[in-house]
C-alpha cells in the first residue's frame, strides 16, 4: 500500500488492514501515525483500543477508548469494548457503567446485555442479571447460551423449577449443548428427582466423553439410589480424566465401603487423604477428617485396631473439636484394654460435644 505520509485517513485505513492479518503491533504503529497527524481522530483512537485489547494490553486500550470517548462520547462500539475491557480486568462495576452508557445510546444490543447480565451476576445482583438476560432474549430469543446462563441464575436465585425450564428451552434450540444438560442434572438432583438427574449426565456425557464433573456427579446421584457398583465405574471414569479430585477417591471410597469391599475402600479413601495433606481451604480439610474417620471404620471392621486409632488421631489432627473422632476412639481404645486413655478420648467428646450442643438452663 502507497501512503501519502501527511494523510491521516491513509494511516488509519493501513491499521485496519494489518489489523485484520493480525499484525496488531503494526497495525497500532499505524494508529500512532495517523494521531500524529491528526489527535482528535477518534475512529484511530478507537481502532488503535481494539488493536489494544487483542494483544491483552487492557489498560492501554481503556485508555485509548477513553480518548475516543473524549471526541465523540455517543460512539456506543468504544463504550462497549471499553466494558469488555474493563471486564476481563475483573473491574465489573465500571464494565457494568460502560454497558449502560452504551444502551442509553442503542438499546438493542444483544451482545452487551448479555455481557451486562454476566457481569451482574458474578456481582452476585441476580435479579438484575436475569433481568439483562430477558433483554437479550427479546432481541434473540433463539440465543441457547442466554437460556443456559439465566438457568444458572435461576438455579442461584432458588428457582429450581424455573431453572429446569430454562436449562430446556436451551436444549430445545441445540440438543447438543452439553453444558445445559450438565446443569441441568445438578438441579434436578438438588429437587431430589435422581434418576432424572443421571439421564442429564447421561446426555451432557453423550456430547462431551471428557466432562469428569459429569461423572463425578452421576455417580453422587447413582449412590442416593444405592446403585453402588455403577457410582465406581462413574468415579472411575472421572479419575482418569482428573486424577487429582479427592471427592471422587473419598466417593469411591464410601461406595465401595458399602459394597464390604473394604481393601479397596481403604485404599480409595488413602488417595484422597494424599490429596488433602496440604489443605488450602475449609472444604478440603473437611474431606480429609472425613476420609480419614472413613478409613477408621472400614479398618475397624477388618479388626485392625491400632491402625483405627492412628486415623481417628490424623482426622483429629486437621479437626481437633471432632466430637465423632475422640468418641469412636475411645471406644476403640476401650475395646484394645487401654482403659485410661479410653475414658480421656470420651472426656474430651462430651467436652466438644457440649461446645457444640450445650444444654438449656433450667
Amino acid at each position: 500500500m502507497e501512503i501519502k505520509p501527511d494523510k491521516h485517513e491513509a494511516w488509519n485505513s493501513r491499521g485496519i488492514a494489518l489489523d485484520k492479518l493480525g499484525r496488531l503491533e503494526e497495525a497500532i504503529a499505524s494508529y500512532d501515525k495517523a494521531l500524529e497527524l491528526k489527535p482528535d481522530d477518534c475512529e484511530a483512537w478507537y481502532n488503535r483500543g481494539i488493536a489494544l485489547g487483542n494483544l491483552g494490553r487492557l489498560e492501554e486500550a481503556i485508555s485509548s477508548y477513553d480518548k475516543a470517548l473524549e471526541l465523540k462520547p455517543d460512539k456506543h462500539e468504544a463504550w462497549c469494548y471499553r466494558g469488555i475491557a474493563l471486564g476481563n480486568l475483573g473491574r465489573l462495576e465500571e464494565e457494568i457503567y460502560s454497558y449502560d452508557k452504551a444502551l442509553n445510546i442503542k438499546s438493542n444490543l444483544h451482545n452487551i446485555w448479555y455481557n451486562r447480565g454476566f457481569a451482574l451476576g458474578n456481582l452476585g445482583r441476580l435479579e438484575e442479571a436475569i433481568a439483562s438476560y430477558d433483554k437479550a432474549l427479546d432481541l434473540k430469543p433463539n440465543d441457547c447460551e442466554t437460556w443456559n446462563n439465566k438457568g444458572i441464575l435461576l438455579y442461584q436465585s432458588g428457582k429450581l423449577e424455573a431453572a429446569i425450564k430454562s436449562y430446556d428451552t436451551a436444549l430445545e434450540l441445540k440438543k447438543d449443548f452439553h453444558k445445559a444438560w450438565y446443569n441441568r442434572g445438578f438441579t434436578l438432583y438438588k429437587l431430589g428427582r435422581l434418576e432424572a438427574a443421571i439421564d442429564s449426565y447421561d446426555k451432557a456425557l453423550e456430547f462431551n466423553h471428557n466432562d469428569d464433573e459429569a461423572l463425578f456427579f452421576r455417580g453422587v446421584a447413582q449412590v442416593d439410589l444405592g446403585l453402588f457398583e455403577e457410582a465406581i465405574a462413574s468415579y472411575n471414569k472421572s479419575l482418569e480424566l482428573k486424577l487429582n479430585n479427592h471427592e471422587a477417591w473419598y466417593n469411591r471410597g464410601i461406595a465401595l465401603g458399602k459394597l464390604e469391599r473394604l481393601e479397596e475402600a481403604n485404599a480409595s479413601l488413602d488417595q484422597a487423604i494424599k490429596m488433602t495433606t496440604f489443605p488450602n481451604s475449609l472444604e478440603v480439610e473437611i474431606y480429609g477428617c472425613e476420609a480419614w474417620k472413613n478409613r477408621a471404620l472400614a479398618l475397624y471392621i477388618l479388626g485392625k485396631l491400632e491402625a483405627v486409632i492412628s486415623s481417628y488421631d490424623n482426622a483429629l489432627a486437621i479437626q481437633p473439636n471432632d466430637y465423632e473422632s475422640w468418641y469412636n476412639r475411645g471406644i476403640v481404645l476401650g475395646n484394645l484394654g487401654r482403659l485410661e486413655e479410653a475414658i480421656a478420648s470420651i472426656d474430651r467428646a462430651i467436652q466438644n460435644f457440649l461446645t457444640v450442643n450445650p444444654r438449656p438452663k433450667s
